[in-house]
């Protein structure tokens, strides 16, 4: 195999083809996902020189290392090896050792020293992230869920998730016992016990920030950014977008921009996250972080700014990511680009001249939904 060595000691493959891999974890990804990814891959294909071929076929002899980009962060194991995945050169996303990794329950410590956990659990992890995420639990189990809601419904209202939820869905607000013990029977004891729940703080006025990075080959782009929502065909106040401030580097070129102080504080926590994960779960690498802080006044009126979850896979701000790593790729003076993305429900949606398209049209599963970046290049040296 054709190899070349990296940065940090690791051999990447030099890649000459780009595919996407559409399977996730509770099957295929929808329509719409599907064209919207394959669409980033194809602009990252454009970027690392590459051909584009599609979505992956493991019988097809390709002549060369294939570079992937999945819609699920993978974990690892024998097949994800036997493919070439073997370090954060080789994909647009990441790679987790246990599937829970790739989840909410990561973010919050267990109820107490004797719950149950899935194998592979990093105890250490949920002290080092404990001063920077809201304070909340992960239960693997019934009893232990309802525990944990109990005490915390004492300080105020609490927020239960679904492990796996995505875009605002699988959570709810819960304001009492009754409530509670209403959601968790609506469960399934093993869903529980197999894929957890977190219960957190519930917080008001919230704001929430995305920090994140990406890497294609020799390129870094790293920014913070804040998330705006919309209603789905159904009525449902979901994921509407992301409006990103993107630097040419690391954290380290993002703590550097004058950063407004709540800002400074997420861009700060994000930092202290990805840390973590990274020493705690050593079989862990990613080219795509992205990490969602909420901040918001908690029920006692204090202001909290923490953490939520992370995501090591393409997501709904990528178009905006790849399109500043296009204009960083296309001008060597440009430092700092705002990109944004946007998803819009039904009929009624104008596109702007400068809109760069991902997805317009029926999906089998949501409805009729368009998918859109923009790009405004504002800072060189």
């Amino acid at each position: 195999m054709d190899t070349r060595q990296t940065g940090q000691g690791s051999t990447a493959a030099v890649h000459k083809v780009v595919a996407t891999l559409p399977e996730k974890a509770e099957g295929k990804a929808a329509g719409h996902e599907i064209a919207t990814h394959a669409e980033v891959a194809r602009r990252v294909a454009a970027l690392k020189g590459c051909d584009f071929a599609g979505e992956f076929d493991k019988d097809y002899h390709y002549g060369a290392p294939v570079y992937f980009l999945p819609s699920d962060t993978l974990i690892d194991c024998e097949r994800i090896r036997d493919a070439g995945i073997r370090c954060e050169h080789d994909l647009f996303g990441g790679v987790v050792p246990q599937a829970f990794v790739a989840t909410k329950t990561i973010t919050h410590m267990l109820p107490g020293p004797l719950s149950p956990a899935p194998e592979g659990w990093s105890p250490v992890f949920g002290s080092k992230v404990q001063e920077v995420v809201l304070p909340g639990y992960s239960a693997f189990n019934l009893h232990d869920a309802r525990d944990a809601g109990a005490r915390m419904l004492e300080r105020g209202t609490l927020r239960l998730k679904k492990a796996s939820g995505v875009g605002g869905l699988g959570q709810w607000v819960v304001r009492s016992v009754h409530e509670l013990d209403d959601l968790l029977h609506s469960m399934q004891p093993r869903d529980i016990e197999r894929d957890g729940v977190v219960l957190e703080i519930n917080l008001s006025e919230v704001v929430t920030l995305s920090v994140g990075q990406v890497k294609v080959g020799p390129h870094v782009a790293t920014y913070y950014g804040e998330q705006r929502l919309t209603r789905n065909n159904r009525g449902e106040e979901v994921y509407g977008g992301s409006d990103l401030v993107v630097v040419r580097g690391g954290f380290e070129e993002l703590l550097a921009l004058g950063l407004e102080p709540d800002v400074r504080t997420a861009v700060s926590q994000a930092c202290t996250y990805h840390a973590a994960a990274m020493s705690c779960f050593p079989k862990l690498f990613a080219s795509r972080s992205n990490y969602d802080i909420a901040q918001g006044i908690d029920g006692e009126g204090k202001w909290r700014s923490g953490v939520l979850e992370q995501s090591w896979r393409v997501g709904g701000a990528s178009g905006a990511e790849i399109a500043a790593l296009e204009a960083f790729h296309a001008d060597s003076r440009l430092q700092t680009v705002k990109a944004s993305t946007f998803e819009y429900y039904g009929d009624d949606v104008q596109l702007p001249a400068d809109a760069v398209l991902y997805f317009q049209g029926e999906d089998e599963r949501v409805g009729r939904i368009t998918k859109y970046a923009r790009l405004e290049a504002y800072e060189h040296t």
